[in-house]
């Protein structure tokens, strides 16, 4: 049996940027023991964001679609529940998550796509580079979230007097 191991060497592999996200979801998860504290505060422009945006393979910021931070904190819970857990979990609930339903409007644009440039939609067409779009995709999306989480984590911190604590 094959095992899979996420080698430190190897910084960019998609385990270890995987790893960093879910270590970052974990570390708010812990450190934010009252989570309605965070709610009607108000998302702040990350401080030194360009330096962290940059180390991360010069991604650039999303103007984000949660008002508060409360709702930002629920969004990556539930992301990284989803990585965690999977999407099958979800579907029992009957609960759609934030990223099923981007999953599913992606989807709905692909298709419409291929429907206006008259390009049959075939199941084996060029596979990969459907496989390399959507990694990359994949790369930019957790980076933007371990990010987010970090600064969350640390404007909890901060919020609550913890600063002294911050990595």
């Amino acid at each position: 049996m094959m095992q899979i191991t996420s080698d430190p060497c190897n910084k960019h592999s998609l385990l270890n940027v995987m790893n960093r996200f879910m270590a970052a979801a974990n570390n708010m998860d812990e450190t934010i023991m009252v989570p309605s504290l965070l709610r009607d505060v108000p998302l702040e422009e990350q401080e030194g964001q360009g330096e962290m945006v940059n180390h991360n393979n010069n991604i650039e910021p999303l103007p984000s679609k949660q008002r508060d931070m409360y709702e930002h904190y629920l969004l990556l819970k539930s992301i990284r529940n989803d990585m965690e857990w999977g999407l099958l979990k979800r579907e029992l609930n009957s609960g759609a998550s934030f990223l099923e339903m981007a999953v599913k409007q992606e989807g709905q644009q692909q298709h419409q796509h291929h429907e206006k440039n008259g390009v049959a939609d075939d199941d084996g067409a060029d596979l990969e580079g459907q496989f390399h779009y959507h990694l990359r995709g994949l790369f930019g999306v957790l980076a933007k979230l371990t990010v987010q989480a970090d600064h969350l984590t640390n404007r909890y911190k901060r919020e609550i007097g913890g600063g002294n604590f911050m990595r």
